[in-house]
């Protein structure tokens, strides 16, 4: 993995010189080259290559040069104002380490000064009471926060983009090299990631960009050795894995633009609109690359799963149950990147990319960067296995005339959390319910193995909740949930693919599938159907009353819904809508025999189960359409009858 990352950061330039770091600044001091102070400028997103210092800037008494929050640089405290507040208060003791390493940050541009004059105006201009209060005023009145890094320009020249600068720090940063051993001989070791001899770096510096996935504002550590029980051989820290320094930053930074969405890995241009993320699934940030560099719309991951990523997207109600807003791919971008998807099965011939996927799960946890899953394979596995993803997705829409529109992972994540209405702390929950099995399911589609049991039991306790307690503002809660049926679907036919069946389930209701569960759920939904155009105000009705227990035991059940179905038959008033459900029951009931898969079950199992919603929500589904076309029809024989009455 470290050696992928490093080849990445390589080929994508990524690399930064050892000792130095990319920092958002978000203010300037302004000077003049003869020292006048001209003001401050507010940035609100630039980067620039920093000289770093690491993690000596969490002491108390060392600080970043060059550029540094503004608690520091900025700091007006002096020997002797601690004690009026309280010498031993919290807030003075910061203030009095933010004065010590205000007193080294002066050191430092006093000896940055012997390379680069530049400095020597930036520390006369701090050392000056009237100038340094106009700073301090400036900033106030700017609202510049104290962890704001702010940094200096001379005559509009940021002093950190000084030639000069970098080879001062070069040579000033030796000395916090710590010596150690009999000599450097004795010290080196093969680095982990180049191979190449090196002296191992004794602490590594932190990654930055895990804080929305329990990551620290100061960063994590990619691997360290803090306790006795993680080393071995006598070596201590960092040497255990050794690693040069020149190598592990480069790793560091293509970390950093991983986690920032991978915006060199894109060939792209600025009218294309295209800005990746690194999505969030369950608490765990998604980072994927390849071996090359790619299009956009030639990125499987993003165009194949319809935005893999991104934020959330809910559904409609319609057959066109969503949009993707955040993937701006154009049109053109779109139809190729769905004949690359499409081409598997089609047989269509696509020029194939000769790339290798890699993918990272990742997350923050008490300081550290916790690696969850890593996995890299060929593309045109990838272009299959997701091509495979979608196929097994298929499932008919709320309106029965077409198939679920695309939906992005986190949406149907949101399926396997334990419903609640009215949820705050959603997010969070679904961060620690979904942890411990999000990876095996990402792993599944990039892969196209089987799914774990726990997405069947979860989605199953997802459609039970809703139809116990449908959402009165949903106009199609009566069938169980789309997204949880899909689910379902996936868990099923990659079951049945793993056993070597040859049936499968089909997007639409099947008369003839060889599944006595399956055709228990449709005859259920035709109980409902009946009971609400018999009873349409009724408070609770069969579903509400009985689904949870047929969904286990039909046979208990479907006996007692088929009494109070004759009931509800005779309240209906036209002949012939009551001749269309006894048809449609008679039509499910012809499949059920006394021997072997037609036998009607007396408990199911999960698989069962599942296949129960499933049968339900697809004879729910065909009801719909056909009542949606019966109106159609109708309604053209009313517009053919009105006009040959007005042409009589």
């Amino acid at each position: 993995m470290l050696k992928a990352l490093y080849d990445y950061g390589m080929r994508s330039g990524l690399a930064i010189p050892p000792g130095f770091a990319s920092k958002p600044i978000r203010a300037y001091i302004l000077l003049s080259k003869s020292g006048d102070y001209l003001g401050i400028e507010r940035c609100d997103d630039e980067s620039q290559v920093c000289p770093d210092i690491g993690s000596l800037a969490n002491s108390v008494d060392k600080c970043n040069p060059s550029a540094e929050k503004a608690d520091i640089v900025l700091c007006a405290a002096v020997d002797g104002d601690f004690e009026q507040d309280g010498g031993d208060s919290r807030e003075a003791k910061k203030q009095k380490n933010n004065a010590v390493k205000k007193q080294f940050f002066h050191s430092m541009l006093g000896s940055a000064a012997e390379y680069e004059p530049m400095y020597a105006v930036c520390l006369k201009a701090l050392e000056e009471p009237e100038k340094f209060a106009a700073m301090c005023g400036e900033a106030k009145r700017l609202k510049i926060k104290g962890m704001d890094r702010v940094s200096f320009k001379v005559d509009g020249v940021p002093v950190v983009k000084s030639p000069a600068n970098r080879e001062w720090w070069t040579q000033y940063r030796k000395r916090f090299e710590k010596a150690g051993g009999s000599g450097e001989d004795e010290l080196r070791s093969r680095c982990l990631i180049t191979g190449e001899p090196t002296v191992p770096m004794a602490t590594l510096p932190k990654i930055n960009g895990l804080q929305r996935v329990g990551g620290h504002a100061s960063g994590e550590a990619l691997f360290c050795f803090d306790k006795a029980a993680f080393r071995s051989y006598g070596l201590s820290q960092s040497a255990n894995a050794p690693v040069s320094e020149e190598a592990f930053n480069v790793v560091k930074d293509a970390l950093s633009d991983l986690l920032a969405g991978a915006p060199a890995m894109y060939r792209r241009d600025k009218a294309s609109g295209f800005n990746p993320s690194a999505p969030v699934f369950a608490g765990m940030k998604f980072l994927h690359w390849y071996d090359r560099q790619i299009r956009p719309e030639d990125d499987v991951i993003i165009s194949g799963l319809e935005g893999f990523g991104g934020d959330d997207a809910e559904e409609s109600d319609g057959p066109g149950e969503t949009e993707i807003p955040d993937i701006q791919l154009s049109a053109e971008q779109e139809r190729r990147a769905d004949r690359l998807v499409r081409s598997v099965s089609s047989g269509e011939r696509i020029e194939l990319l000769p790339a290798e996927y890699y993918i990272i799960l990742i997350s923050g946890a008490n300081g550290r960067a916790m690696v969850r899953r890593y996995e890299h394979g060929s593309y045109e596995k990838l272009q299959n296995n997701i091509a495979l993803w979608n196929d097994d997705l298929a499932l008919c829409d709320n309106l029965g005339s077409g198939l679920i529109r695309p939906q992005r992972l986190n949406s149907r994540l949101k399926r396997l959390v334990t419903r609640q209405k009215a949820d705050r702390n959603f997010s969070e929950r679904m961060a620690k319910e979904l942890s411990g099995f999000t990876p095996s399911i990402v792993m599944s589609i990039i892969n196209g193995n089987p799914l774990p049991d726990t997405v069947a039991a979860r989605a199953l306790a997802y459609i039970r909740s809703q139809m116990i307690d449908p959402d009165e503002n949903d106009r199609f809660s009566f069938m169980p949930d789309a997204l949880s049926c899909q689910w379902l679907k996936l868990w099923l036919t990659r079951k049945s693919r793993m056993r070597k069946e040859e049936v499968f389930l089909m997007p639409y209701y099947d008369k003839d599938f060889p599944n006595a569960a399956y055709h228990c759920g449709a005859l259920m939904a035709i109980y409902a159907d009946i009971q609400r155009t018999a009873m349409p105000d009724v408070n609770a009705g069969i579903v509400q009353r009985y689904y949870a227990s047929a969904s286990r035991s039909p046979v208990l059940v479907l006996g007692r819904l088929e009494g109070m179905s004759k009931h509800h038959l005779d309240k209906i008033e036209s002949p012939g809508l009551v001749r269309i459900y006894e048809n449609r029951l008679n039509e499910v009931y012809t499949f059920f025999g006394k021997e072997g898969f037609r036998r009607l079950p007396s408990s199911l199992t999960l698989e069962e189960q599942s296949y129960f919603a499933i049968g339900y929500r697809q004879m729910s589904a065909q009801m719909v359409a056909e009542r949606r076309s019966a109106a159609a029809r109708n309604a053209v024989e009313d517009a053919v009858n009105k006009n040959e009455q007005e042409d009589a």
